[in-house]
Formats: C-alpha cells, structure tokens, sequence
C-alpha cells in the first residue's frame, strides 16, 4: 500500500466521519504521506474544521518519495530534518535516555521524524543564537511530552537541587540546577496526586536545528565520526526537543551560553558570547528552573 505514490480517496455522502478521516489523515502521515491535497485545486491543503465541510470531494495523499526534487524533499531519504545521536537520549528506545533527567519520547525517533517532517515547512525556521541554528515550532498534539520548565516559587524552592553535569563524556561539567522530580511531585501533589495536574502536557514543541555543516564541525573537533557514518545528507540535524508552553525561543540557561562559548574542543559551539543575550537569560532562568 505505502509503496503507492498516491493514494486516492473519495469522500462520499455515507462517509462523514470527522473523526474516521483525520484519524486517517494522521495515521498516514506518520508513515510518511505529507499532505492532504483536493484533487481539483492540488496548491491548497484541505483542512477540515466542521462536519459541514466535508461535502463529496475527493482528495489524495502524495508520499514524500513520490516527487523527486519537489516539496519538501530532502537528500536524506527525502527528508529534511533528522534526529541528530546527541539527541538519541531523548527517546526510550536509546540507552542514553536511562539516565538522561529530561524529556524522553515514548515513540521511535523514525516515527518522530516521519511526522516532523510531514510538517516541516522552512517558511516557518526561526532564527537561534547562531547563523547555524534554527527553532521549528510545533503544535503538540503527537506526543504526551509533558512542561519541565517550571516557575520558582517559595512553596517549591524547596525542591531545588545541584550538580556539576556534563551531557556526553567529551565535555567539560558545568553547575546546573534543577527541581527533583520526585521531591516536586510530593510537595506540588501530594500522595496519589495525578501526573497531569503536576506536569501538564506541552503545548508546543520546540526542534532547535543545527545544520548538517556545524554538526559535523563540532563532530570532527572532538574527535567523533560524522553523524550517521558520513552517510547523512539531510540539511538540518534535531540536536534538541523542548517541550514548552509558547511558540518562542525560550532564553537558553546561562550555563549553556558559556559551555557554547568554550569552543568546539570542550564540547561548544565556539559562539562567542553575546553579554545582552547572556543578561537576559540570567534574567528569565533567575526564577525558573528545569525538572529533572
């Protein structure tokens, strides 16, 4: 079925089950089917709103493979975006996310980047610290990532902790600071207190993109193979997922900004440090922290 470049369907009179078509749509999306298109008219996507909409009309899904060079097709197996190894502990199927301390996806990282990729549009790129980096922002409704960005108040600075950290074994530890997890859910909820009231699920996801060029720059200064073998072709590596509550860049913690300004030797991006950027993020992380 998948191997099909299109994919026909007629909506009918019979067939005016909101629910049954978009669970449709989204289910073919994630296995790599990029838009819904009306037959009549293919520029415009469909987008359903209200039962009314959906008179008979027939629509088609296109696959990401099935126009070489057009849309929104890549080098890499036509996509545009993929999941870079540093960003391997942020899914359960890696070991890495044993011991990582923030979110951690319950879906492979081949399906995560089959429906990133479906929604990928880089009209949508915002600008990050650097020339190299971009935030892409989408709406959160194909996982349970839950906030772990929380304000610090006087009823839960009591569950803040520290640690020197270092994110892979190359790179230098810093001092973070971060709620406990466990001492937060106790204090915020109490005893048989459900998840979602403590850590509510994220609105937005935030993808920070490095390009392919920086990552392998970074790759080659601490000594590591490049990304994928050197096989990997796609323009933009996912080296980060934040699970946020608004469509914008949050301010980076100060102790990133200066690990990134270490240079690429010590695990950073060699990004010199911009003092207004810096000031601003002392300012926003003053009174927030992250859960872990």
């Amino acid at each position: 079925l998948f191997s099909t470049p299109r994919i026909n369907i007629m909506i009918t009179s019979s067939c005016l089950d909101t629910n049954l078509i978009l669970s449709t749509y989204c289910y073919l999306s994630a296995k790599g089917f990029y838009s819904l298109r009306h037959l009549s008219n293919p520029v415009i996507p469909v987008v359903f709103h209200t039962k009314s909409q959906l008179s008979p009309r027939c629509f088609s899904f296109r696959t990401m493979t099935s126009h070489s060079g057009q849309d929104k097709e890549g080098a890499s197996g036509g996509k545009q975006l993929v999941v870079d190894p540093f960003c391997f502990r942020q899914f359960s199927e890696s070991n890495a996310s044993i011991s990582y301390t923030g979110t951690v996806f319950d879906m492979s990282i081949q399906e995560f980047e089959e429906i990133v990729n479906s929604r990928y549009d880089p009209a949508n790129l915002k600008p990050g610290y650097a020339p190299f980096c971009k935030h892409l922002f989408l709406t959160n409704d194909f996982t349970n990532a839950r906030l772990n960005v929380l304000p610090i108040t006087r009823e839960n600075e009591h569950c803040i902790r520290t640690k020197y950290e270092a994110r892979t074994e190359n790179e230098l530890p810093v001092l973070t600071r971060f709620f406990d997890r466990k001492l937060f859910e106790k204090s915020a909820g109490g005893e048989g207190a459900e998840k979602e009231d403590v850590f509510p699920v994220a609105k937005y996801l935030d993808l920070i993109l490095y390009s392919r060029e920086q990552i392998e720059k970074e790759n080659a200064a601490m000594g590591k193979e490049s990304s994928h073998g050197g096989k990997e072709a796609a323009p933009w590596g996912i080296v980060s997922i934040k699970a946020q509550d608004v469509d914008f860049e949050l301010p980076m913690t100060p102790m990133t900004a200066m690990r990134n300004a270490l240079g690429k030797d010590e695990g950073g991006s060699g990004v010199p440090l911009d003092r207004g950027a810096y000031m601003a993020a002392c300012d926003y992380w003053k009174d927030h922290a992250t859960v872990n």
